[in-house]
């Protein structure tokens, strides 16, 4: 069973025919009409794939304009100091201070507008399924409703998970009108849960959807968005559907992210012949990738020590870091570090693509010292480099595009999720259960815990297992630990990595604990709501701007 969505980026079908004969012939030839789109089932399914793909925007391009959310946290590092987006901005973000003012924030990290044009343009389609679809099989038009209804719903939830009380519209278009005040955050999450029910009522098994969004996205998507509107209930109902659907964890976590087992519920998918591309690869690949052919590029963000330092042993339990947080010639123990780890993160001397990787000081991939080399072009300055969600098989000789799919919703996620939901709602055996599949999967082991040791131990699969897939900034933010001191929070430190240089000693490396911050982070707890952006606040005589921003 093919396990995959391709989201197509055509957003109505274009005709072409015989020129125009008749001067009063004035039916358009190069396209079709809304009425004439809607009537027909395979038309109406084309006018919704335009909708589709603004799944790519809310997993690729709406998290930080910036960058990766994970460099506003301890996960990753930006290594140029160029004042750019993927250089120096999201370390500027993360050291706060006088830089978050409300128009730096909505430029690198607010989406309202975006998601506002989404919004209307996907109300613009359930309207037009309404009121020109009545021709549509009954069936057809439910399960087109559930796929609008889906993608509306999950618009909403990033708009609300970032501002809160928002502005809600629906498909009545005739209710539209300039000046609109904020509906509250609880009304907010109403349309949300209603539109999400609505698409796991109406959107067949992924058996039966050929491709489209099917009821296991609806309860997935439901099971992430519930957890930030507290509906713990809601939560566990909805990730016990996706497990009855068949769903369950790969026996191999690195083949997770192929995307092609039981694990995977939404993925997004890319087509040389379609002209359907990502840059991920050119961004995060080893830098030395980009040398053997002569290029420059990859190696933008490398994961920090701090990081590394959150994988356990294999053997569980963690390794004592000390010796390498200042300057030793002992080596890491990175071979006796657990699965995720080898399927997240490259580190001097590990496999790939036919080689060892050579983060330090005049190796392939080469070590950058922060701040001083302003430029790395594809060195790291913490000695690492991303592994996850690079394409060990793409060829940088033959195109710098690549083809390897996002994985956007897995099971691996709705499982924690149903044990963050089991913990909050006291139900201690589920949410250990679910915790001890995830570890189990890895060969991990786990006992049974309560309390405060049960929700350190949720919080520790959700930060590894769950590592640079764009959800550790958001969760620490929900959790109203985000303005907390580290490492509880994102207050009052700095993150690091390991300056590599060979050694005296012959195929020996020495390892330097090097910070790469210029300064202590901050998080101030105002950015747990984005602003509002002064142009609604300009045009729109019913709102103003949020109380922290004031």
């Amino acid at each position: 069973m093919k396990k995959t969505i391709l989201a197509l980026a055509t957003a109505a079908a274009m005709l072409s025919g015989a020129a125009c004969t008749s001067m009063l012939d004035l039916t358009p030839r190069d396209s079709i009409s809304d009425k004439v789109m809607w009537a027909d089932a395979s038309s109406a399914e084309y006018a919704v794939n335009s909708i589709y793909t603004y799944i790519y925007d809310i997993y690729a391009s709406y998290p930080c304009a910036a960058g990766m959310t994970e460099a506003l946290t301890d996960q990753i590092k930006y290594g140029s100091y160029l004042y750019n987006s993927m250089a120096f901005i999201p370390s500027e973000i993360a050291y706060g201070g006088s830089a978050l003012t409300a128009n730096y924030v909505d430029v690198y990290m607010g989406a309202w507008g975006s998601l506002y044009g989404a919004i209307r343009r996907t109300n613009e389609a359930i309207s037009n399924l309404h009121n020109l679809g009545g021709g549509l099989d009954k069936n057809v038009q439910a399960r087109l409703e559930g796929e609008l209804r889906l993608m509306r719903g999950w618009l909403y939830f990033e708009l609300v998970k970032r501002y809160k009380d928002v502005i809600l519209y629906d498909e009545d278009l005739t209710a539209i009108t300039k000046d609109k005040g904020l509906s509250t955050e609880a009304e907010a999450w109403k349309m949300i849960k209603e539109d999400l029910a609505f698409a796991e009522q109406n959107l067949p098994a992924k058996a039966d959807a050929k491709g489209r969004l099917d009821k296991g996205v609806a309860y997935a998507l439901a099971s992430r968005a519930l957890l930030y509107a507290q509906d713990w209930a809601g939560v566990i109902e909805a990730a016990n559907q996706v497990e009855a659907l068949g769903y369950g964890l790969e026996s191999d976590y690195a083949g997770v992210f192929a995307g092609n087992g039981k694990e995977t519920i939404l993925r997004y998918n890319f087509s040389y012949s379609d002209n359907l591309t990502h840059s991920f690869d050119y961004y995060y690949t080893p830098g030395g990738d980009y040398a053997l052919v002569g290029q420059q590029g990859g190696g933008y963000a490398t994961p920090t020590q701090e990081m590394v330092e959150s994988y356990e042993l294999a053997t569980g339990g963690f390794p004592d870091w000390t010796p390498w947080h200042g300057k030793t010639t002992e080596e890491p123990p990175y071979s006796q570090l657990e699965p995720r780890f080898q399927a997240s993160i490259l580190y001097n001397g590990a496999s790939w693509k036919g080689r060892k990787i050579e983060p330090y000081v005049g190796g392939t991939d080469g070590w950058a010292e922060w701040k001083k080399e302003t430029q790395p072009q594809g060195r790291t300055t913490t000695g690492y480099y991303l592994r996850k969600g690079v394409d060990e098989s793409h060829n940088l000789a033959e195109r710098s595009q690549s083809l390897q799919p996002f994985v956007i919703l897995r099971y691996g996620e709705v499982l924690l999720n149903k044990a963050e939901a089991c913990y909050r709602n006291n139900d201690a055996a589920g949410a250990n259960a679910a915790v001890k599949a995830i570890r189990q999967r890895v060969g991990l082991p786990y006992s049974d815990l309560s309390g405060d040791e049960l929700w350190k131990a949720i919080r520790q699969e959700r930060k590894v297992e769950l590592a640079f897939e764009g959800l550790w900034y958001w969760d620490l933010r929900r959790w109203g630990d985000a303005s907390k001191a580290y490492p509880v929070g994102l207050n009052d430190y700095q993150v690091h990595g390991l300056k590599i240089a060979p050694s005296a000693v012959d195929g020996q490396f020495e390892y330097t604990y090097v910070s790469v911050d210029d300064k202590d982070r901050d998080y101030p707890e105002r950015m747990n709501r984005f602003p509002m952006p002064s142009s609604e606040l300009n045009n729109n005589a019913l709102v103003e701007q949020y109380a922290e921003w004031k």
